[in-house]
């Protein structure tokens, strides 16, 4: 299989590297400290039409794939990773569900809106006492035969886009009933931003993508139309496992930018930083780590391109999408280890944007599934779990 890229998207690689250099780079670093929300640089994100990546013309899309969403994600992580993670999240997690699942009239509602940048969009399925069990909703939601409308009570956690200036709906899980053997029927409700008794509250005080948004959500007799479900009532969990088994390619996209983002900052800085006569990158020991970083990211990009390839072409894609994200979060963890390494005490300051890495790496082995659920798929793919 050939991965080297076509015309079409080695431009589009250029063009959001450029983007990312010239235009995040200088004024990231700032966003950051002040744990503030860049909306200037999502604004032009959606300018450039990244969030209308993978989806039709009609809607406003640029009519492009999981592969163009995900070249893009990682050039944007080589950078920085707060950005990176608003266009996953907005695209994988906040419009997709829309475009696999919603009807023609709310793909007409929200997703030209979307797919432009205007509004983010945001998922809801993370609860306090869930994590990986994404199927112990708590989260309900029952329908009034007097209003023909959905009341919703809950509580969501650790939910990306969710409380900007310019977030325009979560789509959220809730249980709707039971099954015959008692087990409860998840459904996916979409609530736009600033229905009465949906709370958002503060910004979470987190050790990485401090330019992000994370929040948790409540619910208090939420109350949104009958026609804000989303596919089939009780399809809500077998949708939101599709949406993630797609995120896990996104999310590997960006760890890979990141582990790539500290080879390219380790070998600028051994070039430059001059020990005992000599810049650092004379030494074998520093070649051979920096060597050993790109090793790992050159691999984990193509197992995220393989996984998409799989993706586009309508292949089965399960396994190796959980093997890219597995591997490209493992190593985006070490190469930001070894990159804070070489640069020494350097390394720990701030302005140098490995510092960022390394903070920004550790929740790519957490969310969209950990790793051990990633091996768990694996397992389960390959046979093993019954």
């Amino acid at each position: 299989m050939d991965h080297r890229l076509s015309p079409e998207l080695e431009e589009l690689r250029r063009t959001v590297e450029e983007f990312a250099h010239d235009v995040v780079a200088p004024k990231i670093g700032d966003f950051y400290e002040r744990h503030e929300f860049p909306y200037e640089i999502v604004r032009e994100m959606g300018r450039m039409g990244l969030f209308g990546l993978p989806f039709p013309e009609e809607y406003g899309g640029m009519g492009g794939d999981y592969l163009a969403l995900g070249i893009a994600l990682e050039e944007l992580a080589r950078v920085d990773s707060s950005v990176a993670i608003t266009l996953e999240a907005g695209v994988s997690l906040g419009a997709m569900p829309l475009h696999l699942f919603g009807t023609q009239e709310q793909k007409q509602a929200w997703l030209p809106r979307l797919c432009s940048g205007e509004i983010l969009g945001a998922f809801g399925l993370t609860e306090p006492d869930g994590g990986s069990d994404a199927g112990a909703t708590r989260t309900t939601a029952r329908l009034d035969p007097d209003t023909n409308e959905w009341v919703i009570n809950g509580t969501k956690c650790f939910i990306t886009n969710s409380g900007t200036d310019i977030t325009g709906l979560v789509t959220v899980t809730a249980v709707t009933g039971r099954k015959p053997d008692g087990k409860p029927q998840i459904s996916s409700i979409i609530v736009p931003s600033g229905t009465p008794g949906f709370t958002v509250a503060a910004p979470y005080s987190k050790v990485g993508w401090n330019a992000s948004d994370t929040r948790e959500l409540s619910f208090a007799d939420v109350r949104v139309p009958a026609a804000n479900l989303l596919g089939e009532e009780g399809r809500g969990y077998a949708q939101f496992l599709r949406i993630l088994d797609e995120g896990r390619i996104a999310i590997a996209a960006l760890a890979t930018g990141l582990a790539q983002g500290c080879v390219d900052e380790s070998v600028k800085y051994a070039k430059e930083r001059q020990a005992f006569g000599r810049p650092i990158g004379a030494n074998q020991a520093i070649q051979f780590k920096i060597a050993d970083m790109e090793m790992k990211a050159h691999t984990a990009r193509l197992a995220w391109r393989d996984a998409a390839s799989r993706l586009v072409a309508g292949e089965p894609f399960k396994k190796e999408a959980a093997l890219a994200k597995l591997y490209s979060s493992t190593v985006a963890v070490d190469n930001a280890r070894d990159a804070t390494q070489i640069h020494g005490g350097y390394g720990f300051m701030n302005e140098y944007p490995v510092a960022r890495m390394w903070r920004d790496s550790k929740i790519l082995e957490i969310g969209e599934g950990t790793s051990e659920v990633q091996r768990m798929l694996i397992a389960r793919e390959l046979g093993l779990v019954s």
